[in-house]
């Protein structure tokens, strides 16, 4: 009984990432955009707790890795394109054609891309390379939350030809090739999780004060915080090189 649990549990738990992806689309469709952005959240818990459930149990699988990205991509690819989409149908329409609403539904294109290249990169082990699709997911659930949270807004984050920018952008940077790191603690050591926890922490400072406004900032800061630690990390192995050859 015990190893049925330790096999299964990882793979009910990507279900549960599945079925909150899937009652959120359902939710985001009625309008309803708030309840499917925090279907959304949801989501990504679950997918957390797929991952540490997998490590802890030392369960892994070929079945629960390919789960795992059809799961993501119902969650967070066509999830987050289809509260894009309403987003923009809640914008103003003049003098913009409405079949250019359609370009929300680029982000499950390169979400779909963002995962396959995901499951056969081998330089993804230890980091990303790209945005990672819960975090671009993440981020556009935030906007119907800043909307429902702070009054006056809607003025910048209903500007259609805005959202429409911030969708190329982010399919972009989904597939670009821009390493990014993991937030998976393989170990307690502060001096190599330094950047990790410098982003959790400023993270929750951020999210107490502004909650859901915050999550713009902590996304941003992410990305800057990566190139930070690739810059170090190169200048590290260069400057151990030259000693080498010294």
């Amino acid at each position: 009984m015990k190893r049925r649990v330790k096999k299964h549990l990882p793979n009910a738990i990507t279900c549960a990432n599945l079925f909150s992806g899937c009652v959120g689309i359902v939710f985001a469709f009625q309008d309803n955009l708030v309840i499917a952005s925090y279907a959304i959240f949801l989501a990504a818990i679950f997918d957390f707790f797929d991952g540490f459930a997998s490590r802890v149990l030392n369960s892994t699988s070929c079945i629960g890795k390919d789960l795992d990205s059809l799961a993501d991509m119902v969650s967070f690819g066509f999830l987050p394109s289809a509260i894009m989409y309403e987003l923009l149908l809640q914008a103003p329409q003049t003098g913009i054609s409405i079949w250019l609403n359609f370009i929300a539904f680029l982000i499950p294109v390169f979400s779909a891309l963002r995962l396959a290249k995901f499951n056969t990169d081998t330089r993804q082990a230890e980091s990303f390379i790209g945005l990672p699709t819960p975090a671009n997911a993440i981020l556009i659930a935030s906007f119907p939350l800043i909307l429902e949270q702070y009054d006056g807004l809607d003025r910048y984050i209903l500007n259609p030809y805005g959202l429409m920018s911030f969708i190329i952008v982010m399919c972009i940077l989904l597939v670009a090739e821009i390493p990014l790191m993991s937030l998976k603690f393989k170990n307690r050591d502060f001096n190599k999780n330094f950047y990790r926890y410098l982003l959790l922490l400023f993270s929750a400072i951020l999210i107490l004060f502004f909650k859901f406004a915050a999550v713009p900032v902590v996304i941003v800061m992410y990305i800057t915080l990566s190139l930070i630690q690739l810059k170090f990390a190169d200048d590290t192995i260069m400057s151990g090189s030259h000693r080498k050859s010294a």
